[in-house]
């Protein structure tokens, strides 16, 4: 009778109750301690340590509010929360959660590495306008730009192929990532984007060769299941006064208990961009664009033509169309295959520096762009979750990538059009997992492999072109022209295992200790010389590294983190190191056929502090980084001393090649901070100082920023935000420039005197009118100033009026 009765009543209460499951976003996880409102009826309660609370008689309408000091607030309809709610974890303070360190999720309070994290709430209140323009938003990155179609993060001194960029858990950087400024960083969709991570410092363990600098890791939107089916639609729309962007962008998710599905379909156009027309740093000329080249691949021109508005840059405008798609479905019951496409292209990108390049008081070149630039990106995921054996805990990921370059030029008082086409197709296999041990299962081993190869076709055409009037008519002869890479093709590939091991000594100590052994092969083949010869038109480079790394975690208080971090990284030559042919700023850059790795040896130490019951976060790094055998560009004799390429004739200096000069240093410190000292009323910011010298020569390093920084002052509502930023950078006197490699563009500055100092204030404001319709609108460059980024060729936007309507559905 009492078990019959018994069963009446749990009957009884799961008619009229039901049960909520509040779980993070990325890990998974229960989390305890989240309160959950009943909106409708004005009825809290908090959930239990399995993340559960239950309400009665719930209605589909019903809306319910959840918070917690660690993770975004969120309003849902029961209806939508599916009885299960996914939280994502504030980018503030030491309970975020990290994924790219080890390449799965934890608490970054178990991290010692310095890291910084900008969630999609975040990504959606900047609303960049690229990719790059989101990298410049963070704490300890600046971007340099030599045409607005680009973007080239830099991260404590080091750019380019020095900085490894990832997409989902694949490697983006491939063989022709080159030393000196790279604009790949556009070629991910900001509007694609749920997070991006950065980790400062070398991660050569986790991600092998390149991660010097940092790994700046992108990840896409998520997917989940749900109990029934569901579809959420997005649509998205900007437009900018500063060069007349118009941004479009729509998503749309399906799911059910099976499958999942997530596709993006996003456009952007941008006209020349207008910089700022208040000149405080004194130099009236600088920057102005008097004349410009009106020629394109169907346009014939035989001059410059005058300028109108000498503000406004021309050839800076570009349009761009991205493409994704994710499908999810379980394989197992504890493996789920993720499918994920992505493809990005563009129309051709005019560059800004190389045509406004001037010999003989003219311009000298009538054309100079880069073709579309393609990305193809296929993968195939499996996710692991409490499997078997050493296949417990992580994913095993298939991709391949297609990349699409190319480069034409044409000077003024000329018929000759010379195209240097490149294609890299990338191949890679990861393999990432972790196993939990001891008894609390709180430590943990991590382990994985990685394989890539990458094949690289470069190819070059010379055209004699014919005109009638303003129009190219045809081609009436053809020449052989230098190929960029060697033209009988190339190969870099690399195979790589490691293994980490987080041990939780006590609350109040954690070490962290990693090794990764990389071997590399590089295969690269000419057909024909025009310029130089090779010695036996071939170059064969095997190298093998071993890396590690060492951290510790002091943790006096469950609001303090002290780490330190002492590690070894490498970045292998790739075939733009050791096979490229180039000329930029009256210098030629050859091939190094004997060139070696560099190797890099990094300490740091890092302070993290939660006050005021978490309202106030601090976090300051401070870092030594020695470089050995370092890769830089010096003077050259390996072919002669006097080469003639692409009608120019380069001598003695102005010949170099990408050289094992030997040591170099470079250190710095960041420091920022984040404030609520009034109810919804936030101040944060952050400022960074770096220095880097070449011990051998004396010479400062190349990519060296001036201190930089920002502060921010904003009030932040459930429904509206309101917000003043102040960006700064100080002077970069000459005295600081690298004036070998002409990588700092000195003569992109006033006078080749050096960059001076400036800084910006913009206004952000967002309402939400209801929870599916948001509009933002920004005032950029308030002052309407005019200035440049430290080794930037083209200068910085001027006031810029942004509105931006979304909607969901």
């Amino acid at each position: 009778m009492q078990r019959l009765l018994f069963i009446l009543c749990c009957f009884s209460i799961s008619s009229f109750a039901q049960q909520i499951r509040v779980v993070d976003a990325y890990t998974n996880k229960e989390i305890e301690g989240v309160e959950v409102e009943n909106i409708n009826l004005k009825k809290k309660k908090i959930t239990n340590k399995f993340g559960l609370v239950i309400f009665k008689n719930l209605q589909s309408e019903t809306v319910l509010s959840l918070e917690h000091q660690n993770y975004n607030n969120l309003e849902i309809t029961y209806r939508d929360s599916d009885g299960i709610i996914f939280l994502e974890p504030t980018s503030e303070g030491l309970e975020s959660v990290v994924l790219s360190v080890s390449r799965v999720a934890e608490k970054k309070q178990s991290i010692p590495e310095h890291i910084e994290i900008v969630a999609r709430k975040e990504i959606d209140y900047i609303s960049p306008q690229t990719s790059a323009d989101l990298l410049a938003n963070i704490p300890g990155i600046r971007v340099q730009k030599s045409q607005f179609g680009g973007g080239s993060p830099v991260i404590r001194g080091m750019e380019s192929n020095r900085v490894l960029l990832v997409v989902d858990g694949v490697r983006m950087n491939n063989a022709i990532y080159r030393n000196g400024h790279l604009q790949n960083s556009i070629s991910v969709s900001p509007f694609v984007l749920e997070r991006t991570e950065v980790v400062f410092g070398p991660a050569s363990v986790t991600y092998g060769s390149d991660a010097l600098g940092g790994v700046v890791h992108y990840y896409t939107k998520n997917i989940n299941y749900t109990k029934k089916l569901n579809l959420k639609n997005q649509v998205f729309y900007r437009n900018s006064t500063v060069n007349n962007e118009h941004s479009t962008s729509f998503s749309t998710q399906v799911s059910h208990q099976k499958w999942a599905s997530l596709t993006n379909v996003s456009y952007s156009s941008f006209d020349d961009l207008k910089m700022g027309k208040n000149r405080i740093h004194g130099y009236e000329d600088w920057g102005k664009v008097y004349q410009y080249s009106q020629n394109t691949s169907k346009d014939y021109y035989s001059s410059s033509t005058i300028n109108p508005n000498p503000n406004i840059q021309k050839n800076t405008g570009y349009h761009q169309l991205d493409l994704m798609q994710k499908f999810m479905m379980p394989i197992h019951q504890k493996i789920d295959l993720i499918l994920n496409g992505q493809f990005s292209t563009t129309n051709d990108i005019p560059n800004f520096g190389k045509l406004n390049d001037y010999k003989n008081n003219d311009l000298k070149f009538a054309e100079w762009y880069y073709g579309p630039q393609e990305r193809l990106f296929v993968s195939a995921q499996a996710k692991f979750k409490d499997y078997k054996s050493v296949l417990k805990n992580g994913a095993i990921t298939l991709a391949y990538q297609n990349i699409l370059e190319s480069r034409i030029n044409r000077n003024f008082g000329s018929l000759d059009r010379t195209s240097r086409f490149e294609e890299v197709d990338v191949f890679s296999l990861n393999s990432d997992f972790f196993i939990p041990m001891g008894v609390s299962k709180k430590n943990k081993l991590f382990y994985g492999l990685e394989l890539v190869h990458n094949n690289v076709n470069s190819s070059a055409k010379g055209e004699t072109l014919s005109f009638s009037g303003n129009k190219i008519t045809g081609v009436t002869n053809n020449y052989i022209a230098d190929t960029r890479y060697p033209d009988g093709g190339s190969t870099y590939s690399s195979a790589a295992i490691y293994t980490s091991y987080r041990q939780e000594l006590s609350k109040k100590h954690i070490v962290n200790a990693g090794l990764r052994l990389t071997s590399t092969l590089l295969s690269a083949n000419w057909n024909q010389n025009v310029s130089i010869n090779i010695p036996n038109n071939q170059l064969r480079l095997n190298n093998m590294a071993l890396t590690g790394s060492l951290g510790y975690i002091f943790k006096p208080y469950p609001t303090d983190k002290i780490s330190v971090v002492l590690s070894k990284g490498f970045r292998a030559p790739n075939v733009d190191d050791v096979g490229k042919i180039r000329s930029k700023s009256g210098k030629l850059t050859v091939p190094n056929t004997g060139l070696q790795p560099e190797h890099l040896y990094s300490a740091e130490i890092g302070f993290a502090k939660n006050l005021l019951a978490y309202k106030f976060y601090f976090d300051s790094n401070i870092y030594y980084t020695l470089l050995d055998n370092y890769i830089g560009r010096a003077q050259s004799t390996e072919f002669g001393t006097s080469i003639n390429y692409d009608g120019d004739t380069f001598e003695d200096e102005n010949i170099l090649a990408n050289t094992n000069i030997g040591k170099a240093a470079i250190y710095g410190a960041t420091v920022s901070s984040n404030w609520e000292f009034l109810k919804d009323v936030k101040i944060n910011g952050g400022i960074t100082y770096t220095k880097g010298i070449s011990y051998e020569n004396e010479e400062p390093l190349s990519s060296i920023p001036p201190l930089f920084g920002n502060i921010s002052l904003g009030f932040y509502k459930k429904m509206f935000n309101l917000a003043l930023n102040y960006r700064f950078s100080m002077a970069k006197k000459l005295k600081g420039y690298n004036l070998t490699e002409g990588i700092d563009n000195i003569d992109e500055t006033p006078n080749e005197e050096g960059t001076p100092n400036w800084s910006v204030l913009n206004f952000n404001s967002n309402y939400h009118f209801s929870k599916n319709l948001r509009i933002q609108f920004q005032i950029q460059n308030i002052l309407d100033l005019h200035y440049k980024e430290f080794a930037s060729s083209i200068s910085a936007p001027g006031r810029n009026l942004s509105v931006a309507v979304a909607y969901s559905f």
